[in-house]
């Protein structure tokens, strides 16, 4: 397939127009073909966008671990310029935990829509102080056999795991487990010691910045501050505009600048549905009318019922450069996993997984490995 006149943001997110030829899946050549293919003209061509944390949608939960779940998931997603996820599970048991990556691993390849790139697991190491919408009774101590026995079973597709460092005698497991794959610092109570001491050890990620973690002020500088000083670590941001209030948002930015923020819905199986109520973890949560979010009986905030398409237009219109907002749902979170070199920008070699919006940013066509969604 040849798509002709493309206005697109290449490799480095600069603008330009060129042709597309496109096979198996992926972009074979950019450049300025005498053939006839599909014109594009009039549309902008941007990155399929990438979804490192994302618990759910249109009535399917991650955690379910049942092909039709994530089937609602994967299409849901395609529906919305989001091409590639990581499926995130909650803090549960061992066996829910074991059956969801195995389900995640049968699953990866055979998707209705986006593409399952990976595993997230959000927990159960994590600080009961800090735990946020996840479930209290699973709440454990982390061990490198649990984690290695879940690597295995997810066919090493497991790309992410939360932490909280300071919650067990975690030098060995950060050691151990930043080999395989990336470690995040989140639901956590550490003070800035705590997190300098797990960065240096191998942490190199945030899980939803400011949520469920310490702070900074200007005699301590906690997890939101230490990791910010830290340019190894990539920081998640859920730009809801609930989650964050946008000044923060702004804030961000300006001081992460355009290569560190990786942009998540953090959604969860009410996204796309509206107002209801809805089982996340084991727990209820209520979605009310025009919420932006997802809340527990008492009113904690639990998870968002956004998506990443729309977040990065919310950027937009909370005035964050094109590029930098661009970049964090695409190249830096693709990045996150290690998966740069396949997925996260338009370039040749890479999967052919590509947006066309027109000058309103409104979606008008999505490709996923070069087949229209």
């Amino acid at each position: 397939m040849i798509l002709k006149n493309v206005c697109f943001y290449n490799e480095i997110f600069e603008k330009e127009i060129a042709d597309f030829r496109i096979e198996n899946g992926k972009i074979t050549e950019i450049g300025i073909m005498d053939e006839d293919g599909k014109d594009m003209s009039g549309l902008t061509a941007l990155p399929g966008f990438i979804d490192i944390h994302i618990h759910g949608g249109n009535g399917g939960d991650f955690s379910d671990a049942n092909r039709n779940a994530l089937d609602k998931i994967s299409t849901y997603l395609a529906k919305h310029g989001v091409t590639s996820f990581c499926g995130t599970s909650m803090t549960l048991d061992n066996k829910s935990l074991t059956d969801i990556v195995k389900c995640g691993r049968e699953y990866a390849g055979n998707e209705a829509g986006a593409k399952l790139v990976g595993i997230n697991l959000e927990g159960p190491f994590i600080s009961y102080d800090k735990k946020g919408a996840q479930n209290g009774a699973f709440v454990r101590a982390g061990t490198v056999e649990e984690f290695n026995q879940l690597f295995k079973d997810s066919g090493e597709m497991v790309k992410l795991i939360t932490i909280a460092p300071e919650a067990f005698d975690s030098t060995e497991f950060i050691t151990e487990a930043s080999k395989k794959c990336s470690v995040s610092i989140g639901h956590t109570s550490a003070d800035s010691q705590e997190a300098q001491k797990a960065i240096q050890l191998g942490i190199c990620h945030a899980t939803h910045l400011y949520n469920a973690m310490s702070g900074m002020s200007h005699r301590e500088a906690g997890v939101v501050g230490t990791v910010m000083d830290n340019e190894n670590v990539m920081c998640e941001l859920i730009c809801d505009g609930g989650h964050v209030c946008p000044v923060v948002v702004r804030n961000t930015f300006r001081i992460l600048g355009e290569n560190r923020i990786c942009v998540i819905s953090d959604s969860m199986r009410g996204a796309g549905l509206g107002e209801g109520k809805f089982d996340l973890g084991g727990q209820t949560t209520y979605v009310h009318k025009n919420g932006k979010y997802a809340v527990l009986e008492d009113g904690t905030i639990a998870a968002s019922i956004t998506n990443v398409f729309a977040e990065f237009k919310n950027l937009i219109s909370f005035g964050i450069d094109f590029r930098a907002a661009l970049k964090s749902c695409t190249i830096n979170p693709a990045k996150a996993i290690g998966l740069d070199d396949e997925i996260g920008s338009l370039a040749t070699g890479k999967s052919a997984d590509i947006l066309f919006v027109d000058e309103k940013l409104d979606l008008k066509e999505v490709y996923i490995n070069g087949k229209l969604a």
